[in-house]
Order: C-alpha cells, then sequence, then structure tokens
C-alpha cells in the first residue's frame, strides 16, 4: 500500500524505530516494524486504533483533550490507549481507515505519523 510505503521513508529518513501500520476500516492493509519495534508495538497500536475508532480524532488529540477534562474518554474500556501516533483517514465524512506509528514516545510517534499522511496526500495532489 502507497501509505505505508511513503511511512517507510518518513521513518528510515528521520532515522526513527517505529512500527507502522495502515488500516482500511477495520482490516489490516499494511504493517511493517523496523529498528527494534515488535509484538509490544502491535499491541499499543491496538489500543490506538480503538481510541481513534470510538472517538473519529487522533490519537494525540484525545490525550490532550483527556488532559482537559479527565471524564472525556471515560467510556473507552481498558483496551484504548491515549497516546500519539494514530492519525483517522476521513473519505467523503465518513471515517474510512487510520494509520499509526509506535515505539518511540507519544509525541514523537506522532510526528511521522501526521509526515506520512502530508506527504501522501501531496503525492495525490501530483497524480
Amino acid at each position: 500500500m502507497r501509505l505505508g510505503e511513503v511511512g517507510i521513508a518518513v521513518i528510515r529518513e528521520w532515522n526513527r524505530n517505529l512500527a507502522i501500520e495502515v488500516r482500511m476500516g477495520t482490516e489490516l492493509a499494511f504493517r511493517a516494524q523496523l529498528g527494534t519495534t515488535g509484538e509490544e508495538n502491535a499491541a499499543a497500536i491496538s489500543g490506538k486504533v480503538a481510541t481513534v475508532t470510538a472517538l473519529g480524532v487522533s490519537s494525540l488529540l484525545v490525550r490532550r483533550r483527556h488532559e482537559a477534562d479527565p471524564t472525556y474518554d471515560a467510556d473507552l474500556g481498558d483496551d484504548a490507549r491515549l497516546w500519539g501516533g494514530w492519525i483517522p483517514i476521513f473519505v467523503n465524512g465518513t471515517l474510512a481507515g487510520t494509520v499509526a506509528t509506535s515505539g518511540e514516545p507519544d509525541v514523537v510517534d506522532h510526528e511521522p505519523t501526521a509526515e506520512t499522511v502530508r506527504r501522501y496526500l501531496e503525492l495525490q495532489r501530483r497524480d
């Protein structure tokens, strides 16, 4: 999947230790584990998926909202993760998928994920 390939390029260019995952709906479409990432990152990503799918906003935004109002995420359950790195993908206003990274501190996770989406959208505009 092109989005995942763009993500790998960003991770390598920025020399980050990250796993990347792309989902279309709830189905896994792409996964790569770079550096020393492993199963613990897959579990973190699953928790971020639960967060983004339930609330429809990035996992970092959920964390920031939770910091401002600790009751914000009260109904998410035990699997949710309030760590950066997961961004929703909307098509015509509907949540169509997600892209995530995991392996670094959450704000560091979030930066290459956002850059991956930016670069992907730029490629789509050119095509």
